[in-house]
């Protein structure tokens, strides 16, 4: 072989080289962060953003690992100046190019919805099904025998067609447009996994409960209380009842037994038989009664110290509640809020 051809072989080999090379560069960076986390998230992109602003956006929505890699992506693919302002919705296991192209286009693949904290299993799928994100008795098929088995902290959950109860995690989510019932329900039981951190498995693990305890405890303070500043101490009064083996007594117990809201319970109410009537059976009912928000969940991992036995409405009826150690107390509170609400009611 001639010296010439053999150079200019040489040559073409180091450029298949440089091409593979390059090839495979581009792969790299253009990765998806996380190909099997199918969450998607909304993206706000501002007028007059620029491509360094919206890839630290999106990097803070946890949709991207690196700045500088997203912005060299953009570069390339020649999509700098031609992003459009607005909310679009993005997942980790998008390619950072069909992100970009995502914003490029300003037209979102995605159908969004929220489901709103104390929201129980039966709520969120007619809420689903209303908004046509998709069916009501599929939804709910799914949820009590579909395999979620794949997330472990639903193997202390409670058994049967409820062991999803208090798990959907309430938020705003976007889905893609042909997502199924079990790609939503995993959506949400994704959220719920980023929200309960290992530090807070480390504190139940302190306080001698389960997680399932604590989503529990959680979702009876997300149905008692509108108040946020009220949420620690309806959690110590929790702890405090049970220390004390008290039973609870918690209305929103009652409620939930009944499948459906009833404004005043009676006293037949209160004996209703039913493992979740926390009147007639003591300690904690058998599994969550709503999908608690992360405040109730903070809430029942750090609860207030207090010395409180008894809560009720304030007479405010602003949302408020009294606290009250003896139950001569809690009797005048509850007297007090009898009083204003008629007063409210005339």
């Amino acid at each position: 072989m001639k010296k010439s051809v053999k150079k200019v072989l040489a040559i073409l080999i180091a450029i298949l080289l440089i091409l593979i090379a390059l090839s495979t560069s581009l792969l790299i960076i253009n990765k998806p962060k996380d190909r099997t986390d199918n969450t998607f998230v909304v993206v706000k992109i501002k007028e007059g953003s620029s491509t360094d602003d919206i890839a630290k956006e999106l990097f803070k929505k946890g949709v991207i690992s690196s700045v500088s890699k997203y912005k060299l992506v953009s570069k390339i693919w020649r999509y700098d100046g031609k992003y459009k302002a607005g909310s679009f919705s993005v997942s980790p296991s998008m390619r950072s190019s069909d992100i970009a192209q995502t914003i490029v286009k300003g037209v979102s693949s995605t159908k969004n919805f929220t489901i709103p904290e104390g929201y129980t299993l039966e709520q969120t799928a007619e809420k689903l099904d209303k908004e046509g994100i998709c069916n009501k008795e599929k939804f709910l098929d799914v949820a009590r025998h579909g395999d979620f088995s794949k997330f472990s902290f639903l193997k202390d959950a409670q058994s049967g067609d409820n062991h999803l109860e208090g798990y959907l995690f309430p938020d705003t989510y976007a889905v893609d447009l042909d997502a199924d019932e079990t790609q939503i329900i995993t959506t949400m039981l994704n959220q719920y996994d980023k929200v309960f951190t290992k530090k807070y498995r480390k504190r139940a693990k302190e306080l001698n409960l389960s997680e399932n305890d604590i989503v529990i405890i959680a979702s009876l303070i997300e149905r008692e209380s509108q108040y946020d500043g009220d949420r620690a101490k309806i959690a110590s009064v929790i702890y405090n009842r049970i220390k004390a083996n008290m039973p609870l007594q918690i209305d929103a117990t009652i409620q939930y037994a009944l499948g459906k809201p009833k404004e005043n319970l009676s006293i037949a109410d209160t004996k209703i038989d039913s493992p979740y009537n926390t009147y007639t059976n003591q300690g904690l009912p058998p599994g969550p009664i709503c999908s608690p928000g992360k405040a109730s969940i903070k809430a029942a991992l750090y609860p207030e110290s207090t010395d409180y036995l008894y809560y009720v409405v304030s007479e405010k009826l602003d949302g408020t509640h009294n606290f009250s150690k003896d139950y001569s107390q809690f009797l005048k509170d509850k007297d007090a809020y009898s009083k204003a609400l008629a007063e409210k009611n005339k």
